[in-house]
């Protein structure tokens, strides 16, 4: 291969040059370090960077090599991760971007950081992200906002904002993030990267601060769908920990095929995805991937998915609702920040009043009336039902095509403080990418260009449940289709 620079490199480029001895990773690392020292003040991608402990992981895999081990169990050797800060890291602070947890060190890794570490990757620092995952735009952050590489005065998306904007800005070959509505699509979209949502159940949430535990989905950023795929096949699979974790083979995706996988593939376009509130940019380039995929032999089925516009209202029920029980435990008592008081009411009230930000606070209050005495059947009882009535138009959509193909954003990226006093402008940021989560399936953001904006636009893709080779074999050749975008520089 020809070396680059590190920071221009793949995951599947780094992993490479190191097996083929001609970058060690320490220099790798040190490259991401020096990027991220040079530009990270600029974007703010990071909480926490971990340069010592990067650089003594590099240097045991340096190590290794020298010893003759060949590495071959370790498939992402070389390759230099970031991970957004829910996720537990031993020994290294884990805040979910809160004054609640600003001061917590995990004893222990979550499952997927371990897997990560197990297949060779070096950790390079924790990533900034909407305090507990709350948020589409990383403007929630208790610490500071996260800016887009492409453009620093627009938010890169959220709530894994930082970890998207790291892989944009090539502060690390790939990221970590958790998709809860949308919070690994849609800044993947805003960024110009890969991200892939995993079915639920497909990957395990031991070690992940939760949100709404029916939907929390931890997930891989990538420069290109192959660097995702070699992510997800590190990290997926069944955890004993994690009860809701499946029980099943992780299924390689067949990316020897290429764009010749579209030749006769039937790609499903719900029209509720393209109708009011579709940015001309997003429509037009969301236009020309459709038409070139068709020119390439795919069959587009126009379809309808008529429980699509219930999914925000729905998902604003259900993850609020179980946000306020999953965050009824940081109270001062036992985790966490601790407030003063006269009494334990009072210490209760200080503590979270102190701790929370107005996102979280409003979020708990959404759910814990949809959960309250009267109040319960009428909204957490019915969006129950409506979730369903979702799944039901996945399952018959399904049964007319391979896959489904919808915008990932409705918008390019939006200014930073552009919809900050407005929540449900915020929440609307979602609308594409929340009826997938609800139903649990599989979905991908992949770039397919920049608009006339000169920002990028996002193409989401969805398979069935736990067809995600299908999914990353279809988004591989859509990619080989229309190319790969060029991240900005900037230098």
């Amino acid at each position: 291969m020809t070396v680059r620079d590190p920071f221009a490199m793949t995951a599947l480029d780094a992993v490479r040059a190191f097996r083929a001895r001609e970058r060690s990773a320490v220099e790798i690392t040190r490259s991401a370090l020096d990027r991220v020292a040079r530009h990270d003040r600029a974007v703010g991608a990071f909480l926490r960077v971990d340069a010592e402990g990067a650089l003594a992981a590099a240097a045991t895999l340096d190590a290794r090599l020298a010893a003759g081990d060949a590495m071959t169990d370790r498939p992402l050797a070389g390759a230099v991760v970031a991970v957004k800060d829910v996720l537990a890291t031993r020994g290294l602070r884990t805040t979910c971007a809160s004054r609640m947890l600003e001061h917590y060190v995990p004893p222990y890794d979550a499952w997927t950081v371990a897997r990560l570490r197990d297949a060779g990757a070096v950790i390079v620092g924790k990533t900034n992200m909407d305090e507990f995952a709350m948020g589409s735009s990383t403007e929630n952050s208790a610490f500071h906002p996260t800016r887009n590489p492409w453009d620093l005065t627009r938010t890169p998306g959220g709530s894994s904002g930082g970890s998207a904007a790291a892989v944009a800005a090539r502060f690390a070959h790939a990221a970590l993030g958790t998709d809860t509505g949308g919070s690994v699509r849609q800044p993947a979209a805003l960024t110009g990267i890969v991200g892939l949502k995993p079915t639920y159940g497909r990957v395990s949430r031991y070690g992940l601060v939760a949100f709404a535990s029916s939907l929390d989905v931890v997930s891989p950023f990538a420069q290109t769908v192959a660097d995702a795929a070699l992510l997800y096949e590190s990290i997926a699979g069944p955890d004993a920990h994690d009860a809701t974790s499946v029980d099943r083979p992780v299924e390689r995706a067949d990316l020897s095929r290429g764009a010749s996988v579209l030749k006769g593939l039937r790609v499903g376009v719900p029209r509720e995805y393209f109708g009011d509130g579709l940015d001309a940019d997003v429509s037009a380039g969301l236009r020309r991937a459709l038409d070139q995929m068709a020119a390439a032999g795919a069959e587009l089925v126009e379809l309808s998915m008529p429980h699509t516009s219930h999914a925000v209202a729905t998902y604003y029920v259900l993850a609020p609702a179980e946000a306020s029980s999953n965050l009824a435990r940081f109270d001062g008592v036992r985790y966490g920040l601790r407030a003063d008081g006269r009494d334990l009411r009072s210490l209760y009230g200080a503590t979270r009043d102190r701790g929370f930000g107005p996102e979280v606070k409003r979020r708990i209050l959404l759910g814990t009336f949809a959960l309250s005495a009267g109040y319960f059947d009428a909204f957490y009882g019915r969006a129950q039902k409506v979730r369903t009535l979702i799944a039901r138009d996945f399952t018959e959509a399904f049964a007319k095509v391979d896959v489904l193909a919808t915008p990932t954003s409705p918008t390019v990226a939006f200014k930073l403080g552009e919809r900050t006093a407005d929540p449900l402008a915020m929440y609307l940021a979602d609308v594409c990418t929340l009826p997938a989560s609800l139903v649990g399936v599989p979905a991908l953001s992949l770039p397919v260009g920049l608009g006339a904006s000169g920002l990028p636009v996002g193409l989401q893709l969805i398979a069935p449940a736990f067809e995600e080779a299908r999914l990353l074999t279809v988004a591989h050749g859509v990619e080989e289709l229309l190319g790969r975008l060029s991240l900005p520089s900037l230098d």
